[in-house]
């Protein structure tokens, strides 16, 4: 690999130390693990990310890694494809398979297209062939953090929406599923043998409870929960 050059990735981790390391109650700094079973490739991919300001944990194999506990630092995992026991692609489906979310950077000097094409669909952020420069991989790091960033505000507004979806009653519900239908007060109150100034009520209700400020945005609110629910 080349002499470290200045990426997006340096900015970043900048920003994290001016805001906090973890250890005085701010954001902790940004963790890459890289799982490789190259005892030089580790050493020289340790060196590079430490050089760029960021954590970095290194594992000789997947089976190693899968043992280890995950930081709740910004995080992305710099894989290696060919590993014995546990390759590449396998782990990939495990982290995937257990719910956890973390992107993932491959390399690997004995790709093919089929390989690549496989780790992409899977949700790898990147597929470096070796050798590859510092900078392509600082810059992959960067867009794998940036991806995380984006994830993890996603859970937490999904989250945000399902305590607010929590907090409504059984009756307030069964309104809920009428209005995203797009029914009319009238229908609603109908459908549930109440009187349409009842809906009224617990319409505006649930609309509180959820912070919807229109129906538009309420339907996105519950088309949100839907999509994340678990198959």
């Amino acid at each position: 690999m080349n002499e470290p050059i200045r990426s997006r990735a340096d900015d970043l981790c900048s920003t994290e130390r001016r805001e906090g390391d973890g250890m005085t109650g701010g954001p902790a700094r940004p963790v890459v693990y890289v799982v490789d079973d190259d005892h030089a490739m580790r050493e020289a991919l340790s060196s590079l990310i430490r050089s760029a300001g960021m954590r970095v944990e290194v594992f000789e194999s997947a089976t190693t890694f899968l043992k280890s506990a995950w930081h709740e630092a910004p995080s992305c995992l710099v894989l290696d494809v060919r590993m014995p026991e546990m390759n590449g692609l396998d782990l990939q489906r495990h982290i995937s398979a257990s719910g956890k979310h973390i992107p993932v950077i491959f390399i690997s000097g004995h790709g093919d297209i089929p390989m690549t094409v496989r780790a992409i669909k899977a949700g790898a952020v990147e597929f470096l062939p070796k050798p590859f420069s510092d900078q392509c991989l600082l810059d992959a790091i960067a867009a794998a953090f940036m991806v995380e960033q984006h994830s993890r505000s996603e859970r937490a507004e999904v989250e945000q929406v399902r305590e607010s979806y929590g907090t409504l009653t059984a009756r307030e519900r069964e309104v809920l599923v009428g209005v995203v239908k797009g029914l009319r007060n009238k229908q609603v109150a109908f459908d549930l043998g109440i009187t349409e100034e009842t809906v009224k009520v617990h319409r505006h209700r649930l609309m509180q409870k959820m912070s919807a400020k229109s129906l538009p945005e309420l339907v996105r609110m519950v088309e949100r929960l839907r999509s994340s629910a678990p198959d």
